[in-house]
């Protein structure tokens, strides 16, 4: 490995026996949630990790260093400094370079994470195609990573502040499988269903390890694999209170001038104000629960593999 990527003990045994590894996405933890709190959830995404049998690798760049799986003192570091970036896959290279430290995106995670030979990724939801794309061509570099990197990722859709019939097109166009985890109904992140279908659908997460190991077997696998994770729907946020808070949050950004990277921060700060703190509830809850459901596809699909070689 380069000098610039260090794995953590932990993660590099699991690599070596072939276990079952899930690597996690650390924005969400430096800029998604409140100090303080956050560091205490970061605790629980890993343990629900721990739990299935698999081995969590939390991602970050650290003094210019890509570390693949952190250390208690390297989490109390991320979420508590104020000077921790955004890094997405075309930010990393220049933070490596000029020593600094940052945050990885689910663009940024997939990547280093298949870099390191990690197969499945749990996140909260994907970036994707924004409103009015079609004239600020402001699309996340979540899905065209996606494209090209050989990753699972469980997530609870696409952030349903996104414009999420053009992001499913999208990833169709880029020949990226969405699969609904028991669900004919793509997740709407805070809500169950953004109503829009899935085309397939798996009831267990030995289906879903077995997708990934027909597709790397056929070597159709270039692409990663969306399984799509829904909350109940006793868990989601009040739809009725969604659209509300979407609808202000719009026209918010639009009297702001708010556009580009600083739009999807700045409506979930919204939503977490005026929903009076429910949005962030529902945030962590489906975190929790897609890093519970990779774990859950990390073991059999670490068993398989192995028992393939």
């Amino acid at each position: 490995m380069s000098s610039l990527l260090s794995i953590s003990a932990e993660v590099a045994e699991a690599l070596d026996s072939g276990g079952p590894i899930v690597a996690l996405e650390s924005t969400i933890l430096a800029h998604g949630l409140p100090r303080g709190e956050n560091r205490v959830i970061a605790d629980q995404i890993e343990g629900r990790v721990r739990a299935t049998g698999a081995v969590p690798a939390t991602i970050a760049v650290l003094d210019g260093v890509v570390r693949i799986g952190l250390g208690p003192a390297e989490l109390d570091r991320l979420c508590t400094s104020t000077d921790i970036a955004k890094l997405s896959v075309r930010d990393v290279g220049v933070a490596l370079a000029l020593g600094t430290s940052g945050a990885t995106t689910v663009a940024s995670t997939s990547a280093l994470a298949h870099r390191a030979g990690i197969s499945v990724f749990a996140t909260g939801g994907l970036g994707g195609v924004h409103r009015g794309a079609a004239h600020s061509f402001d699309i996340s570099a979540d899905l065209g990573v996606l494209a090209s990197t050989p990753v699972l990722v469980v997530c609870a859709g696409v952030k349903s502040i996104l414009d999420v019939p053009g992001t499913l097109e999208y990833l169709e166009t880029l020949s990226v499988p969405v699969i609904g985890y028991r669900t004919d109904q793509f997740p709407g992140f805070y809500l169950s269903s953004s109503g829009e279908p899935v085309t397939w659908r798996v009831e267990t997460p030995e289906q879903a390890a077995a997708i990934v190991l027909a597709r790397r077997e056929l070597s159709t696998d270039r692409a990663g694999v969306v399984l799509a994770n829904p909350l109940p729907v006793d868990r989601q946020l009040d739809p009725e209170l969604h659209d509300e808070t979407l609808a202000s949050g719009l026209a918010m950004l639009e009297a702001e001038g708010v556009t580009g990277k600083d739009v999807t921060p700045r409506l979930l700060e919204y939503f977490h104000t005026a929903t009076h703190g429910l949005s962030l509830r529902v945030n962590v809850d489906l975190v929790l629960a897609n890093a519970e459901l990779a774990g859950e596809v990390a073991v059999p699909l670490a068993a398989q593999t192995v028992g393939s070689r």
